[in-house]
């Protein structure tokens, strides 16, 4: 089991989705936690529900002064910093090149890399000067591989990636670890918000992406919240001292390849499609 006892997590986008399922994992595991997040109103009754070791503040990662603001709760709250769990995020614009708004091009870069960068920014001088400590930031399969995000998501989260890797060498120095998540499809609540439905209409959007996200992955189901947070619950701890610098992905076998039984189909069709061609091979028939 995963100790964070005495440990101190700050978690940005913390009010729900993978946010919210990392403060529950992390706080289970002993970890005090604070919370960055904009909704004001889901992240206090969040940090109420949790008690006094979970505290809540108002955070806007796209502003370097709220940013610095947070961490600077931390340490006045719970006296130290163990752990930046980078998360906070949106979809963004999508469709055709040449459809994307530019101004939703440049929120969606304040919030999916300026945010990242942000947080290593003013977490890295404490974590290095106590020569310890775990920097964990939330990129996607989409900033491995083309066809899973729209242009400007996946672009960001390819930024996030090297982000990652570069910083991981300067910190590794000062024995700070930094790493980011690679998530699949994972049914969270981001999308419903981001077309602005209600609470009961977003509940329905999880149940529906939960189940379309289900055909896509090999493994048979969709991501979930929990699944992302255990991830970076693991980062957090001493259990993966000896990683740095890595992408980890989290994708139900997405990113391997299409599922077995289709690859096989496939084939078979194939082999049907030249066989009526050329006929059977020789020696059979």
């Amino acid at each position: 089991m995963i100790d964070l006892e005495g440990k101190v997590a700050v978690i940005t986008g913390g009010a729900s989705g993978i946010g919210e399922a990392a403060v529950r994992r992390f706080l289970a595991a002993g970890a005090k936690v604070v919370l960055g997040d904009l909704d004001e109103e889901r992240g206090r009754a969040l940090a109420a529900e949790l008690g006094p070791d979970v505290a809540f503040r108002r955070t806007d990662v796209a502003e370097e002064a709220d940013v610095a603001g947070l961490i600077g709760f931390a340490l006045e709250r719970f006296g130290r910093l163990d752990t930046l769990f980078n998360n906070a995020g949106l979809p963004g614009p999508s469709g055709p090149i040449a459809e994307i708004d530019a101004e939703g091009f440049d929120r969606a870069y304040r919030v999916l890399l300026k945010g990242p960068f942000l947080g290593i920014k003013h977490a890295a001088p404490i974590l290095a000067k106590q020569r310890s400590g775990s920097i964990i930031s939330t990129a996607s399969v989409a900033g491995l591989q083309g066809g899973f995000g729209p242009h400007p998501y996946s672009a960001l989260k390819a930024a996030v990636i090297q982000l990652t890797r570069t910083t991981s060498l300067e910190l590794a120095e000062k024995n700070v670890r930094v790493n980011c998540i690679c998530p699949g499809g994972i049914a969270t609540p981001i999308f419903g918000r981001a077309m602005g439905f209600g609470e009961a209409q977003v509940t329905q959007t999880v149940a529906v992406m939960k189940q379309a996200l289900s055909a896509m992955h090999p493994i048979g189901r969709s991501g979930m919240p929990e699944d992302i947070a255990d991830t970076a619950l693991w980062l957090a701890s001493d259990a993966s001292s000896f990683v740095t610098g890595q992408a980890i992905v989290v994708d139900g076998g997405l990113t391997a390849g299409r599922a077995w039984s289709q690859s096989q189909e496939g084939m078979q069709q194939v082999r049907k499609i030249l066989t009526s061609i050329v006929g059977q091979p020789e020696g059979q028939g």
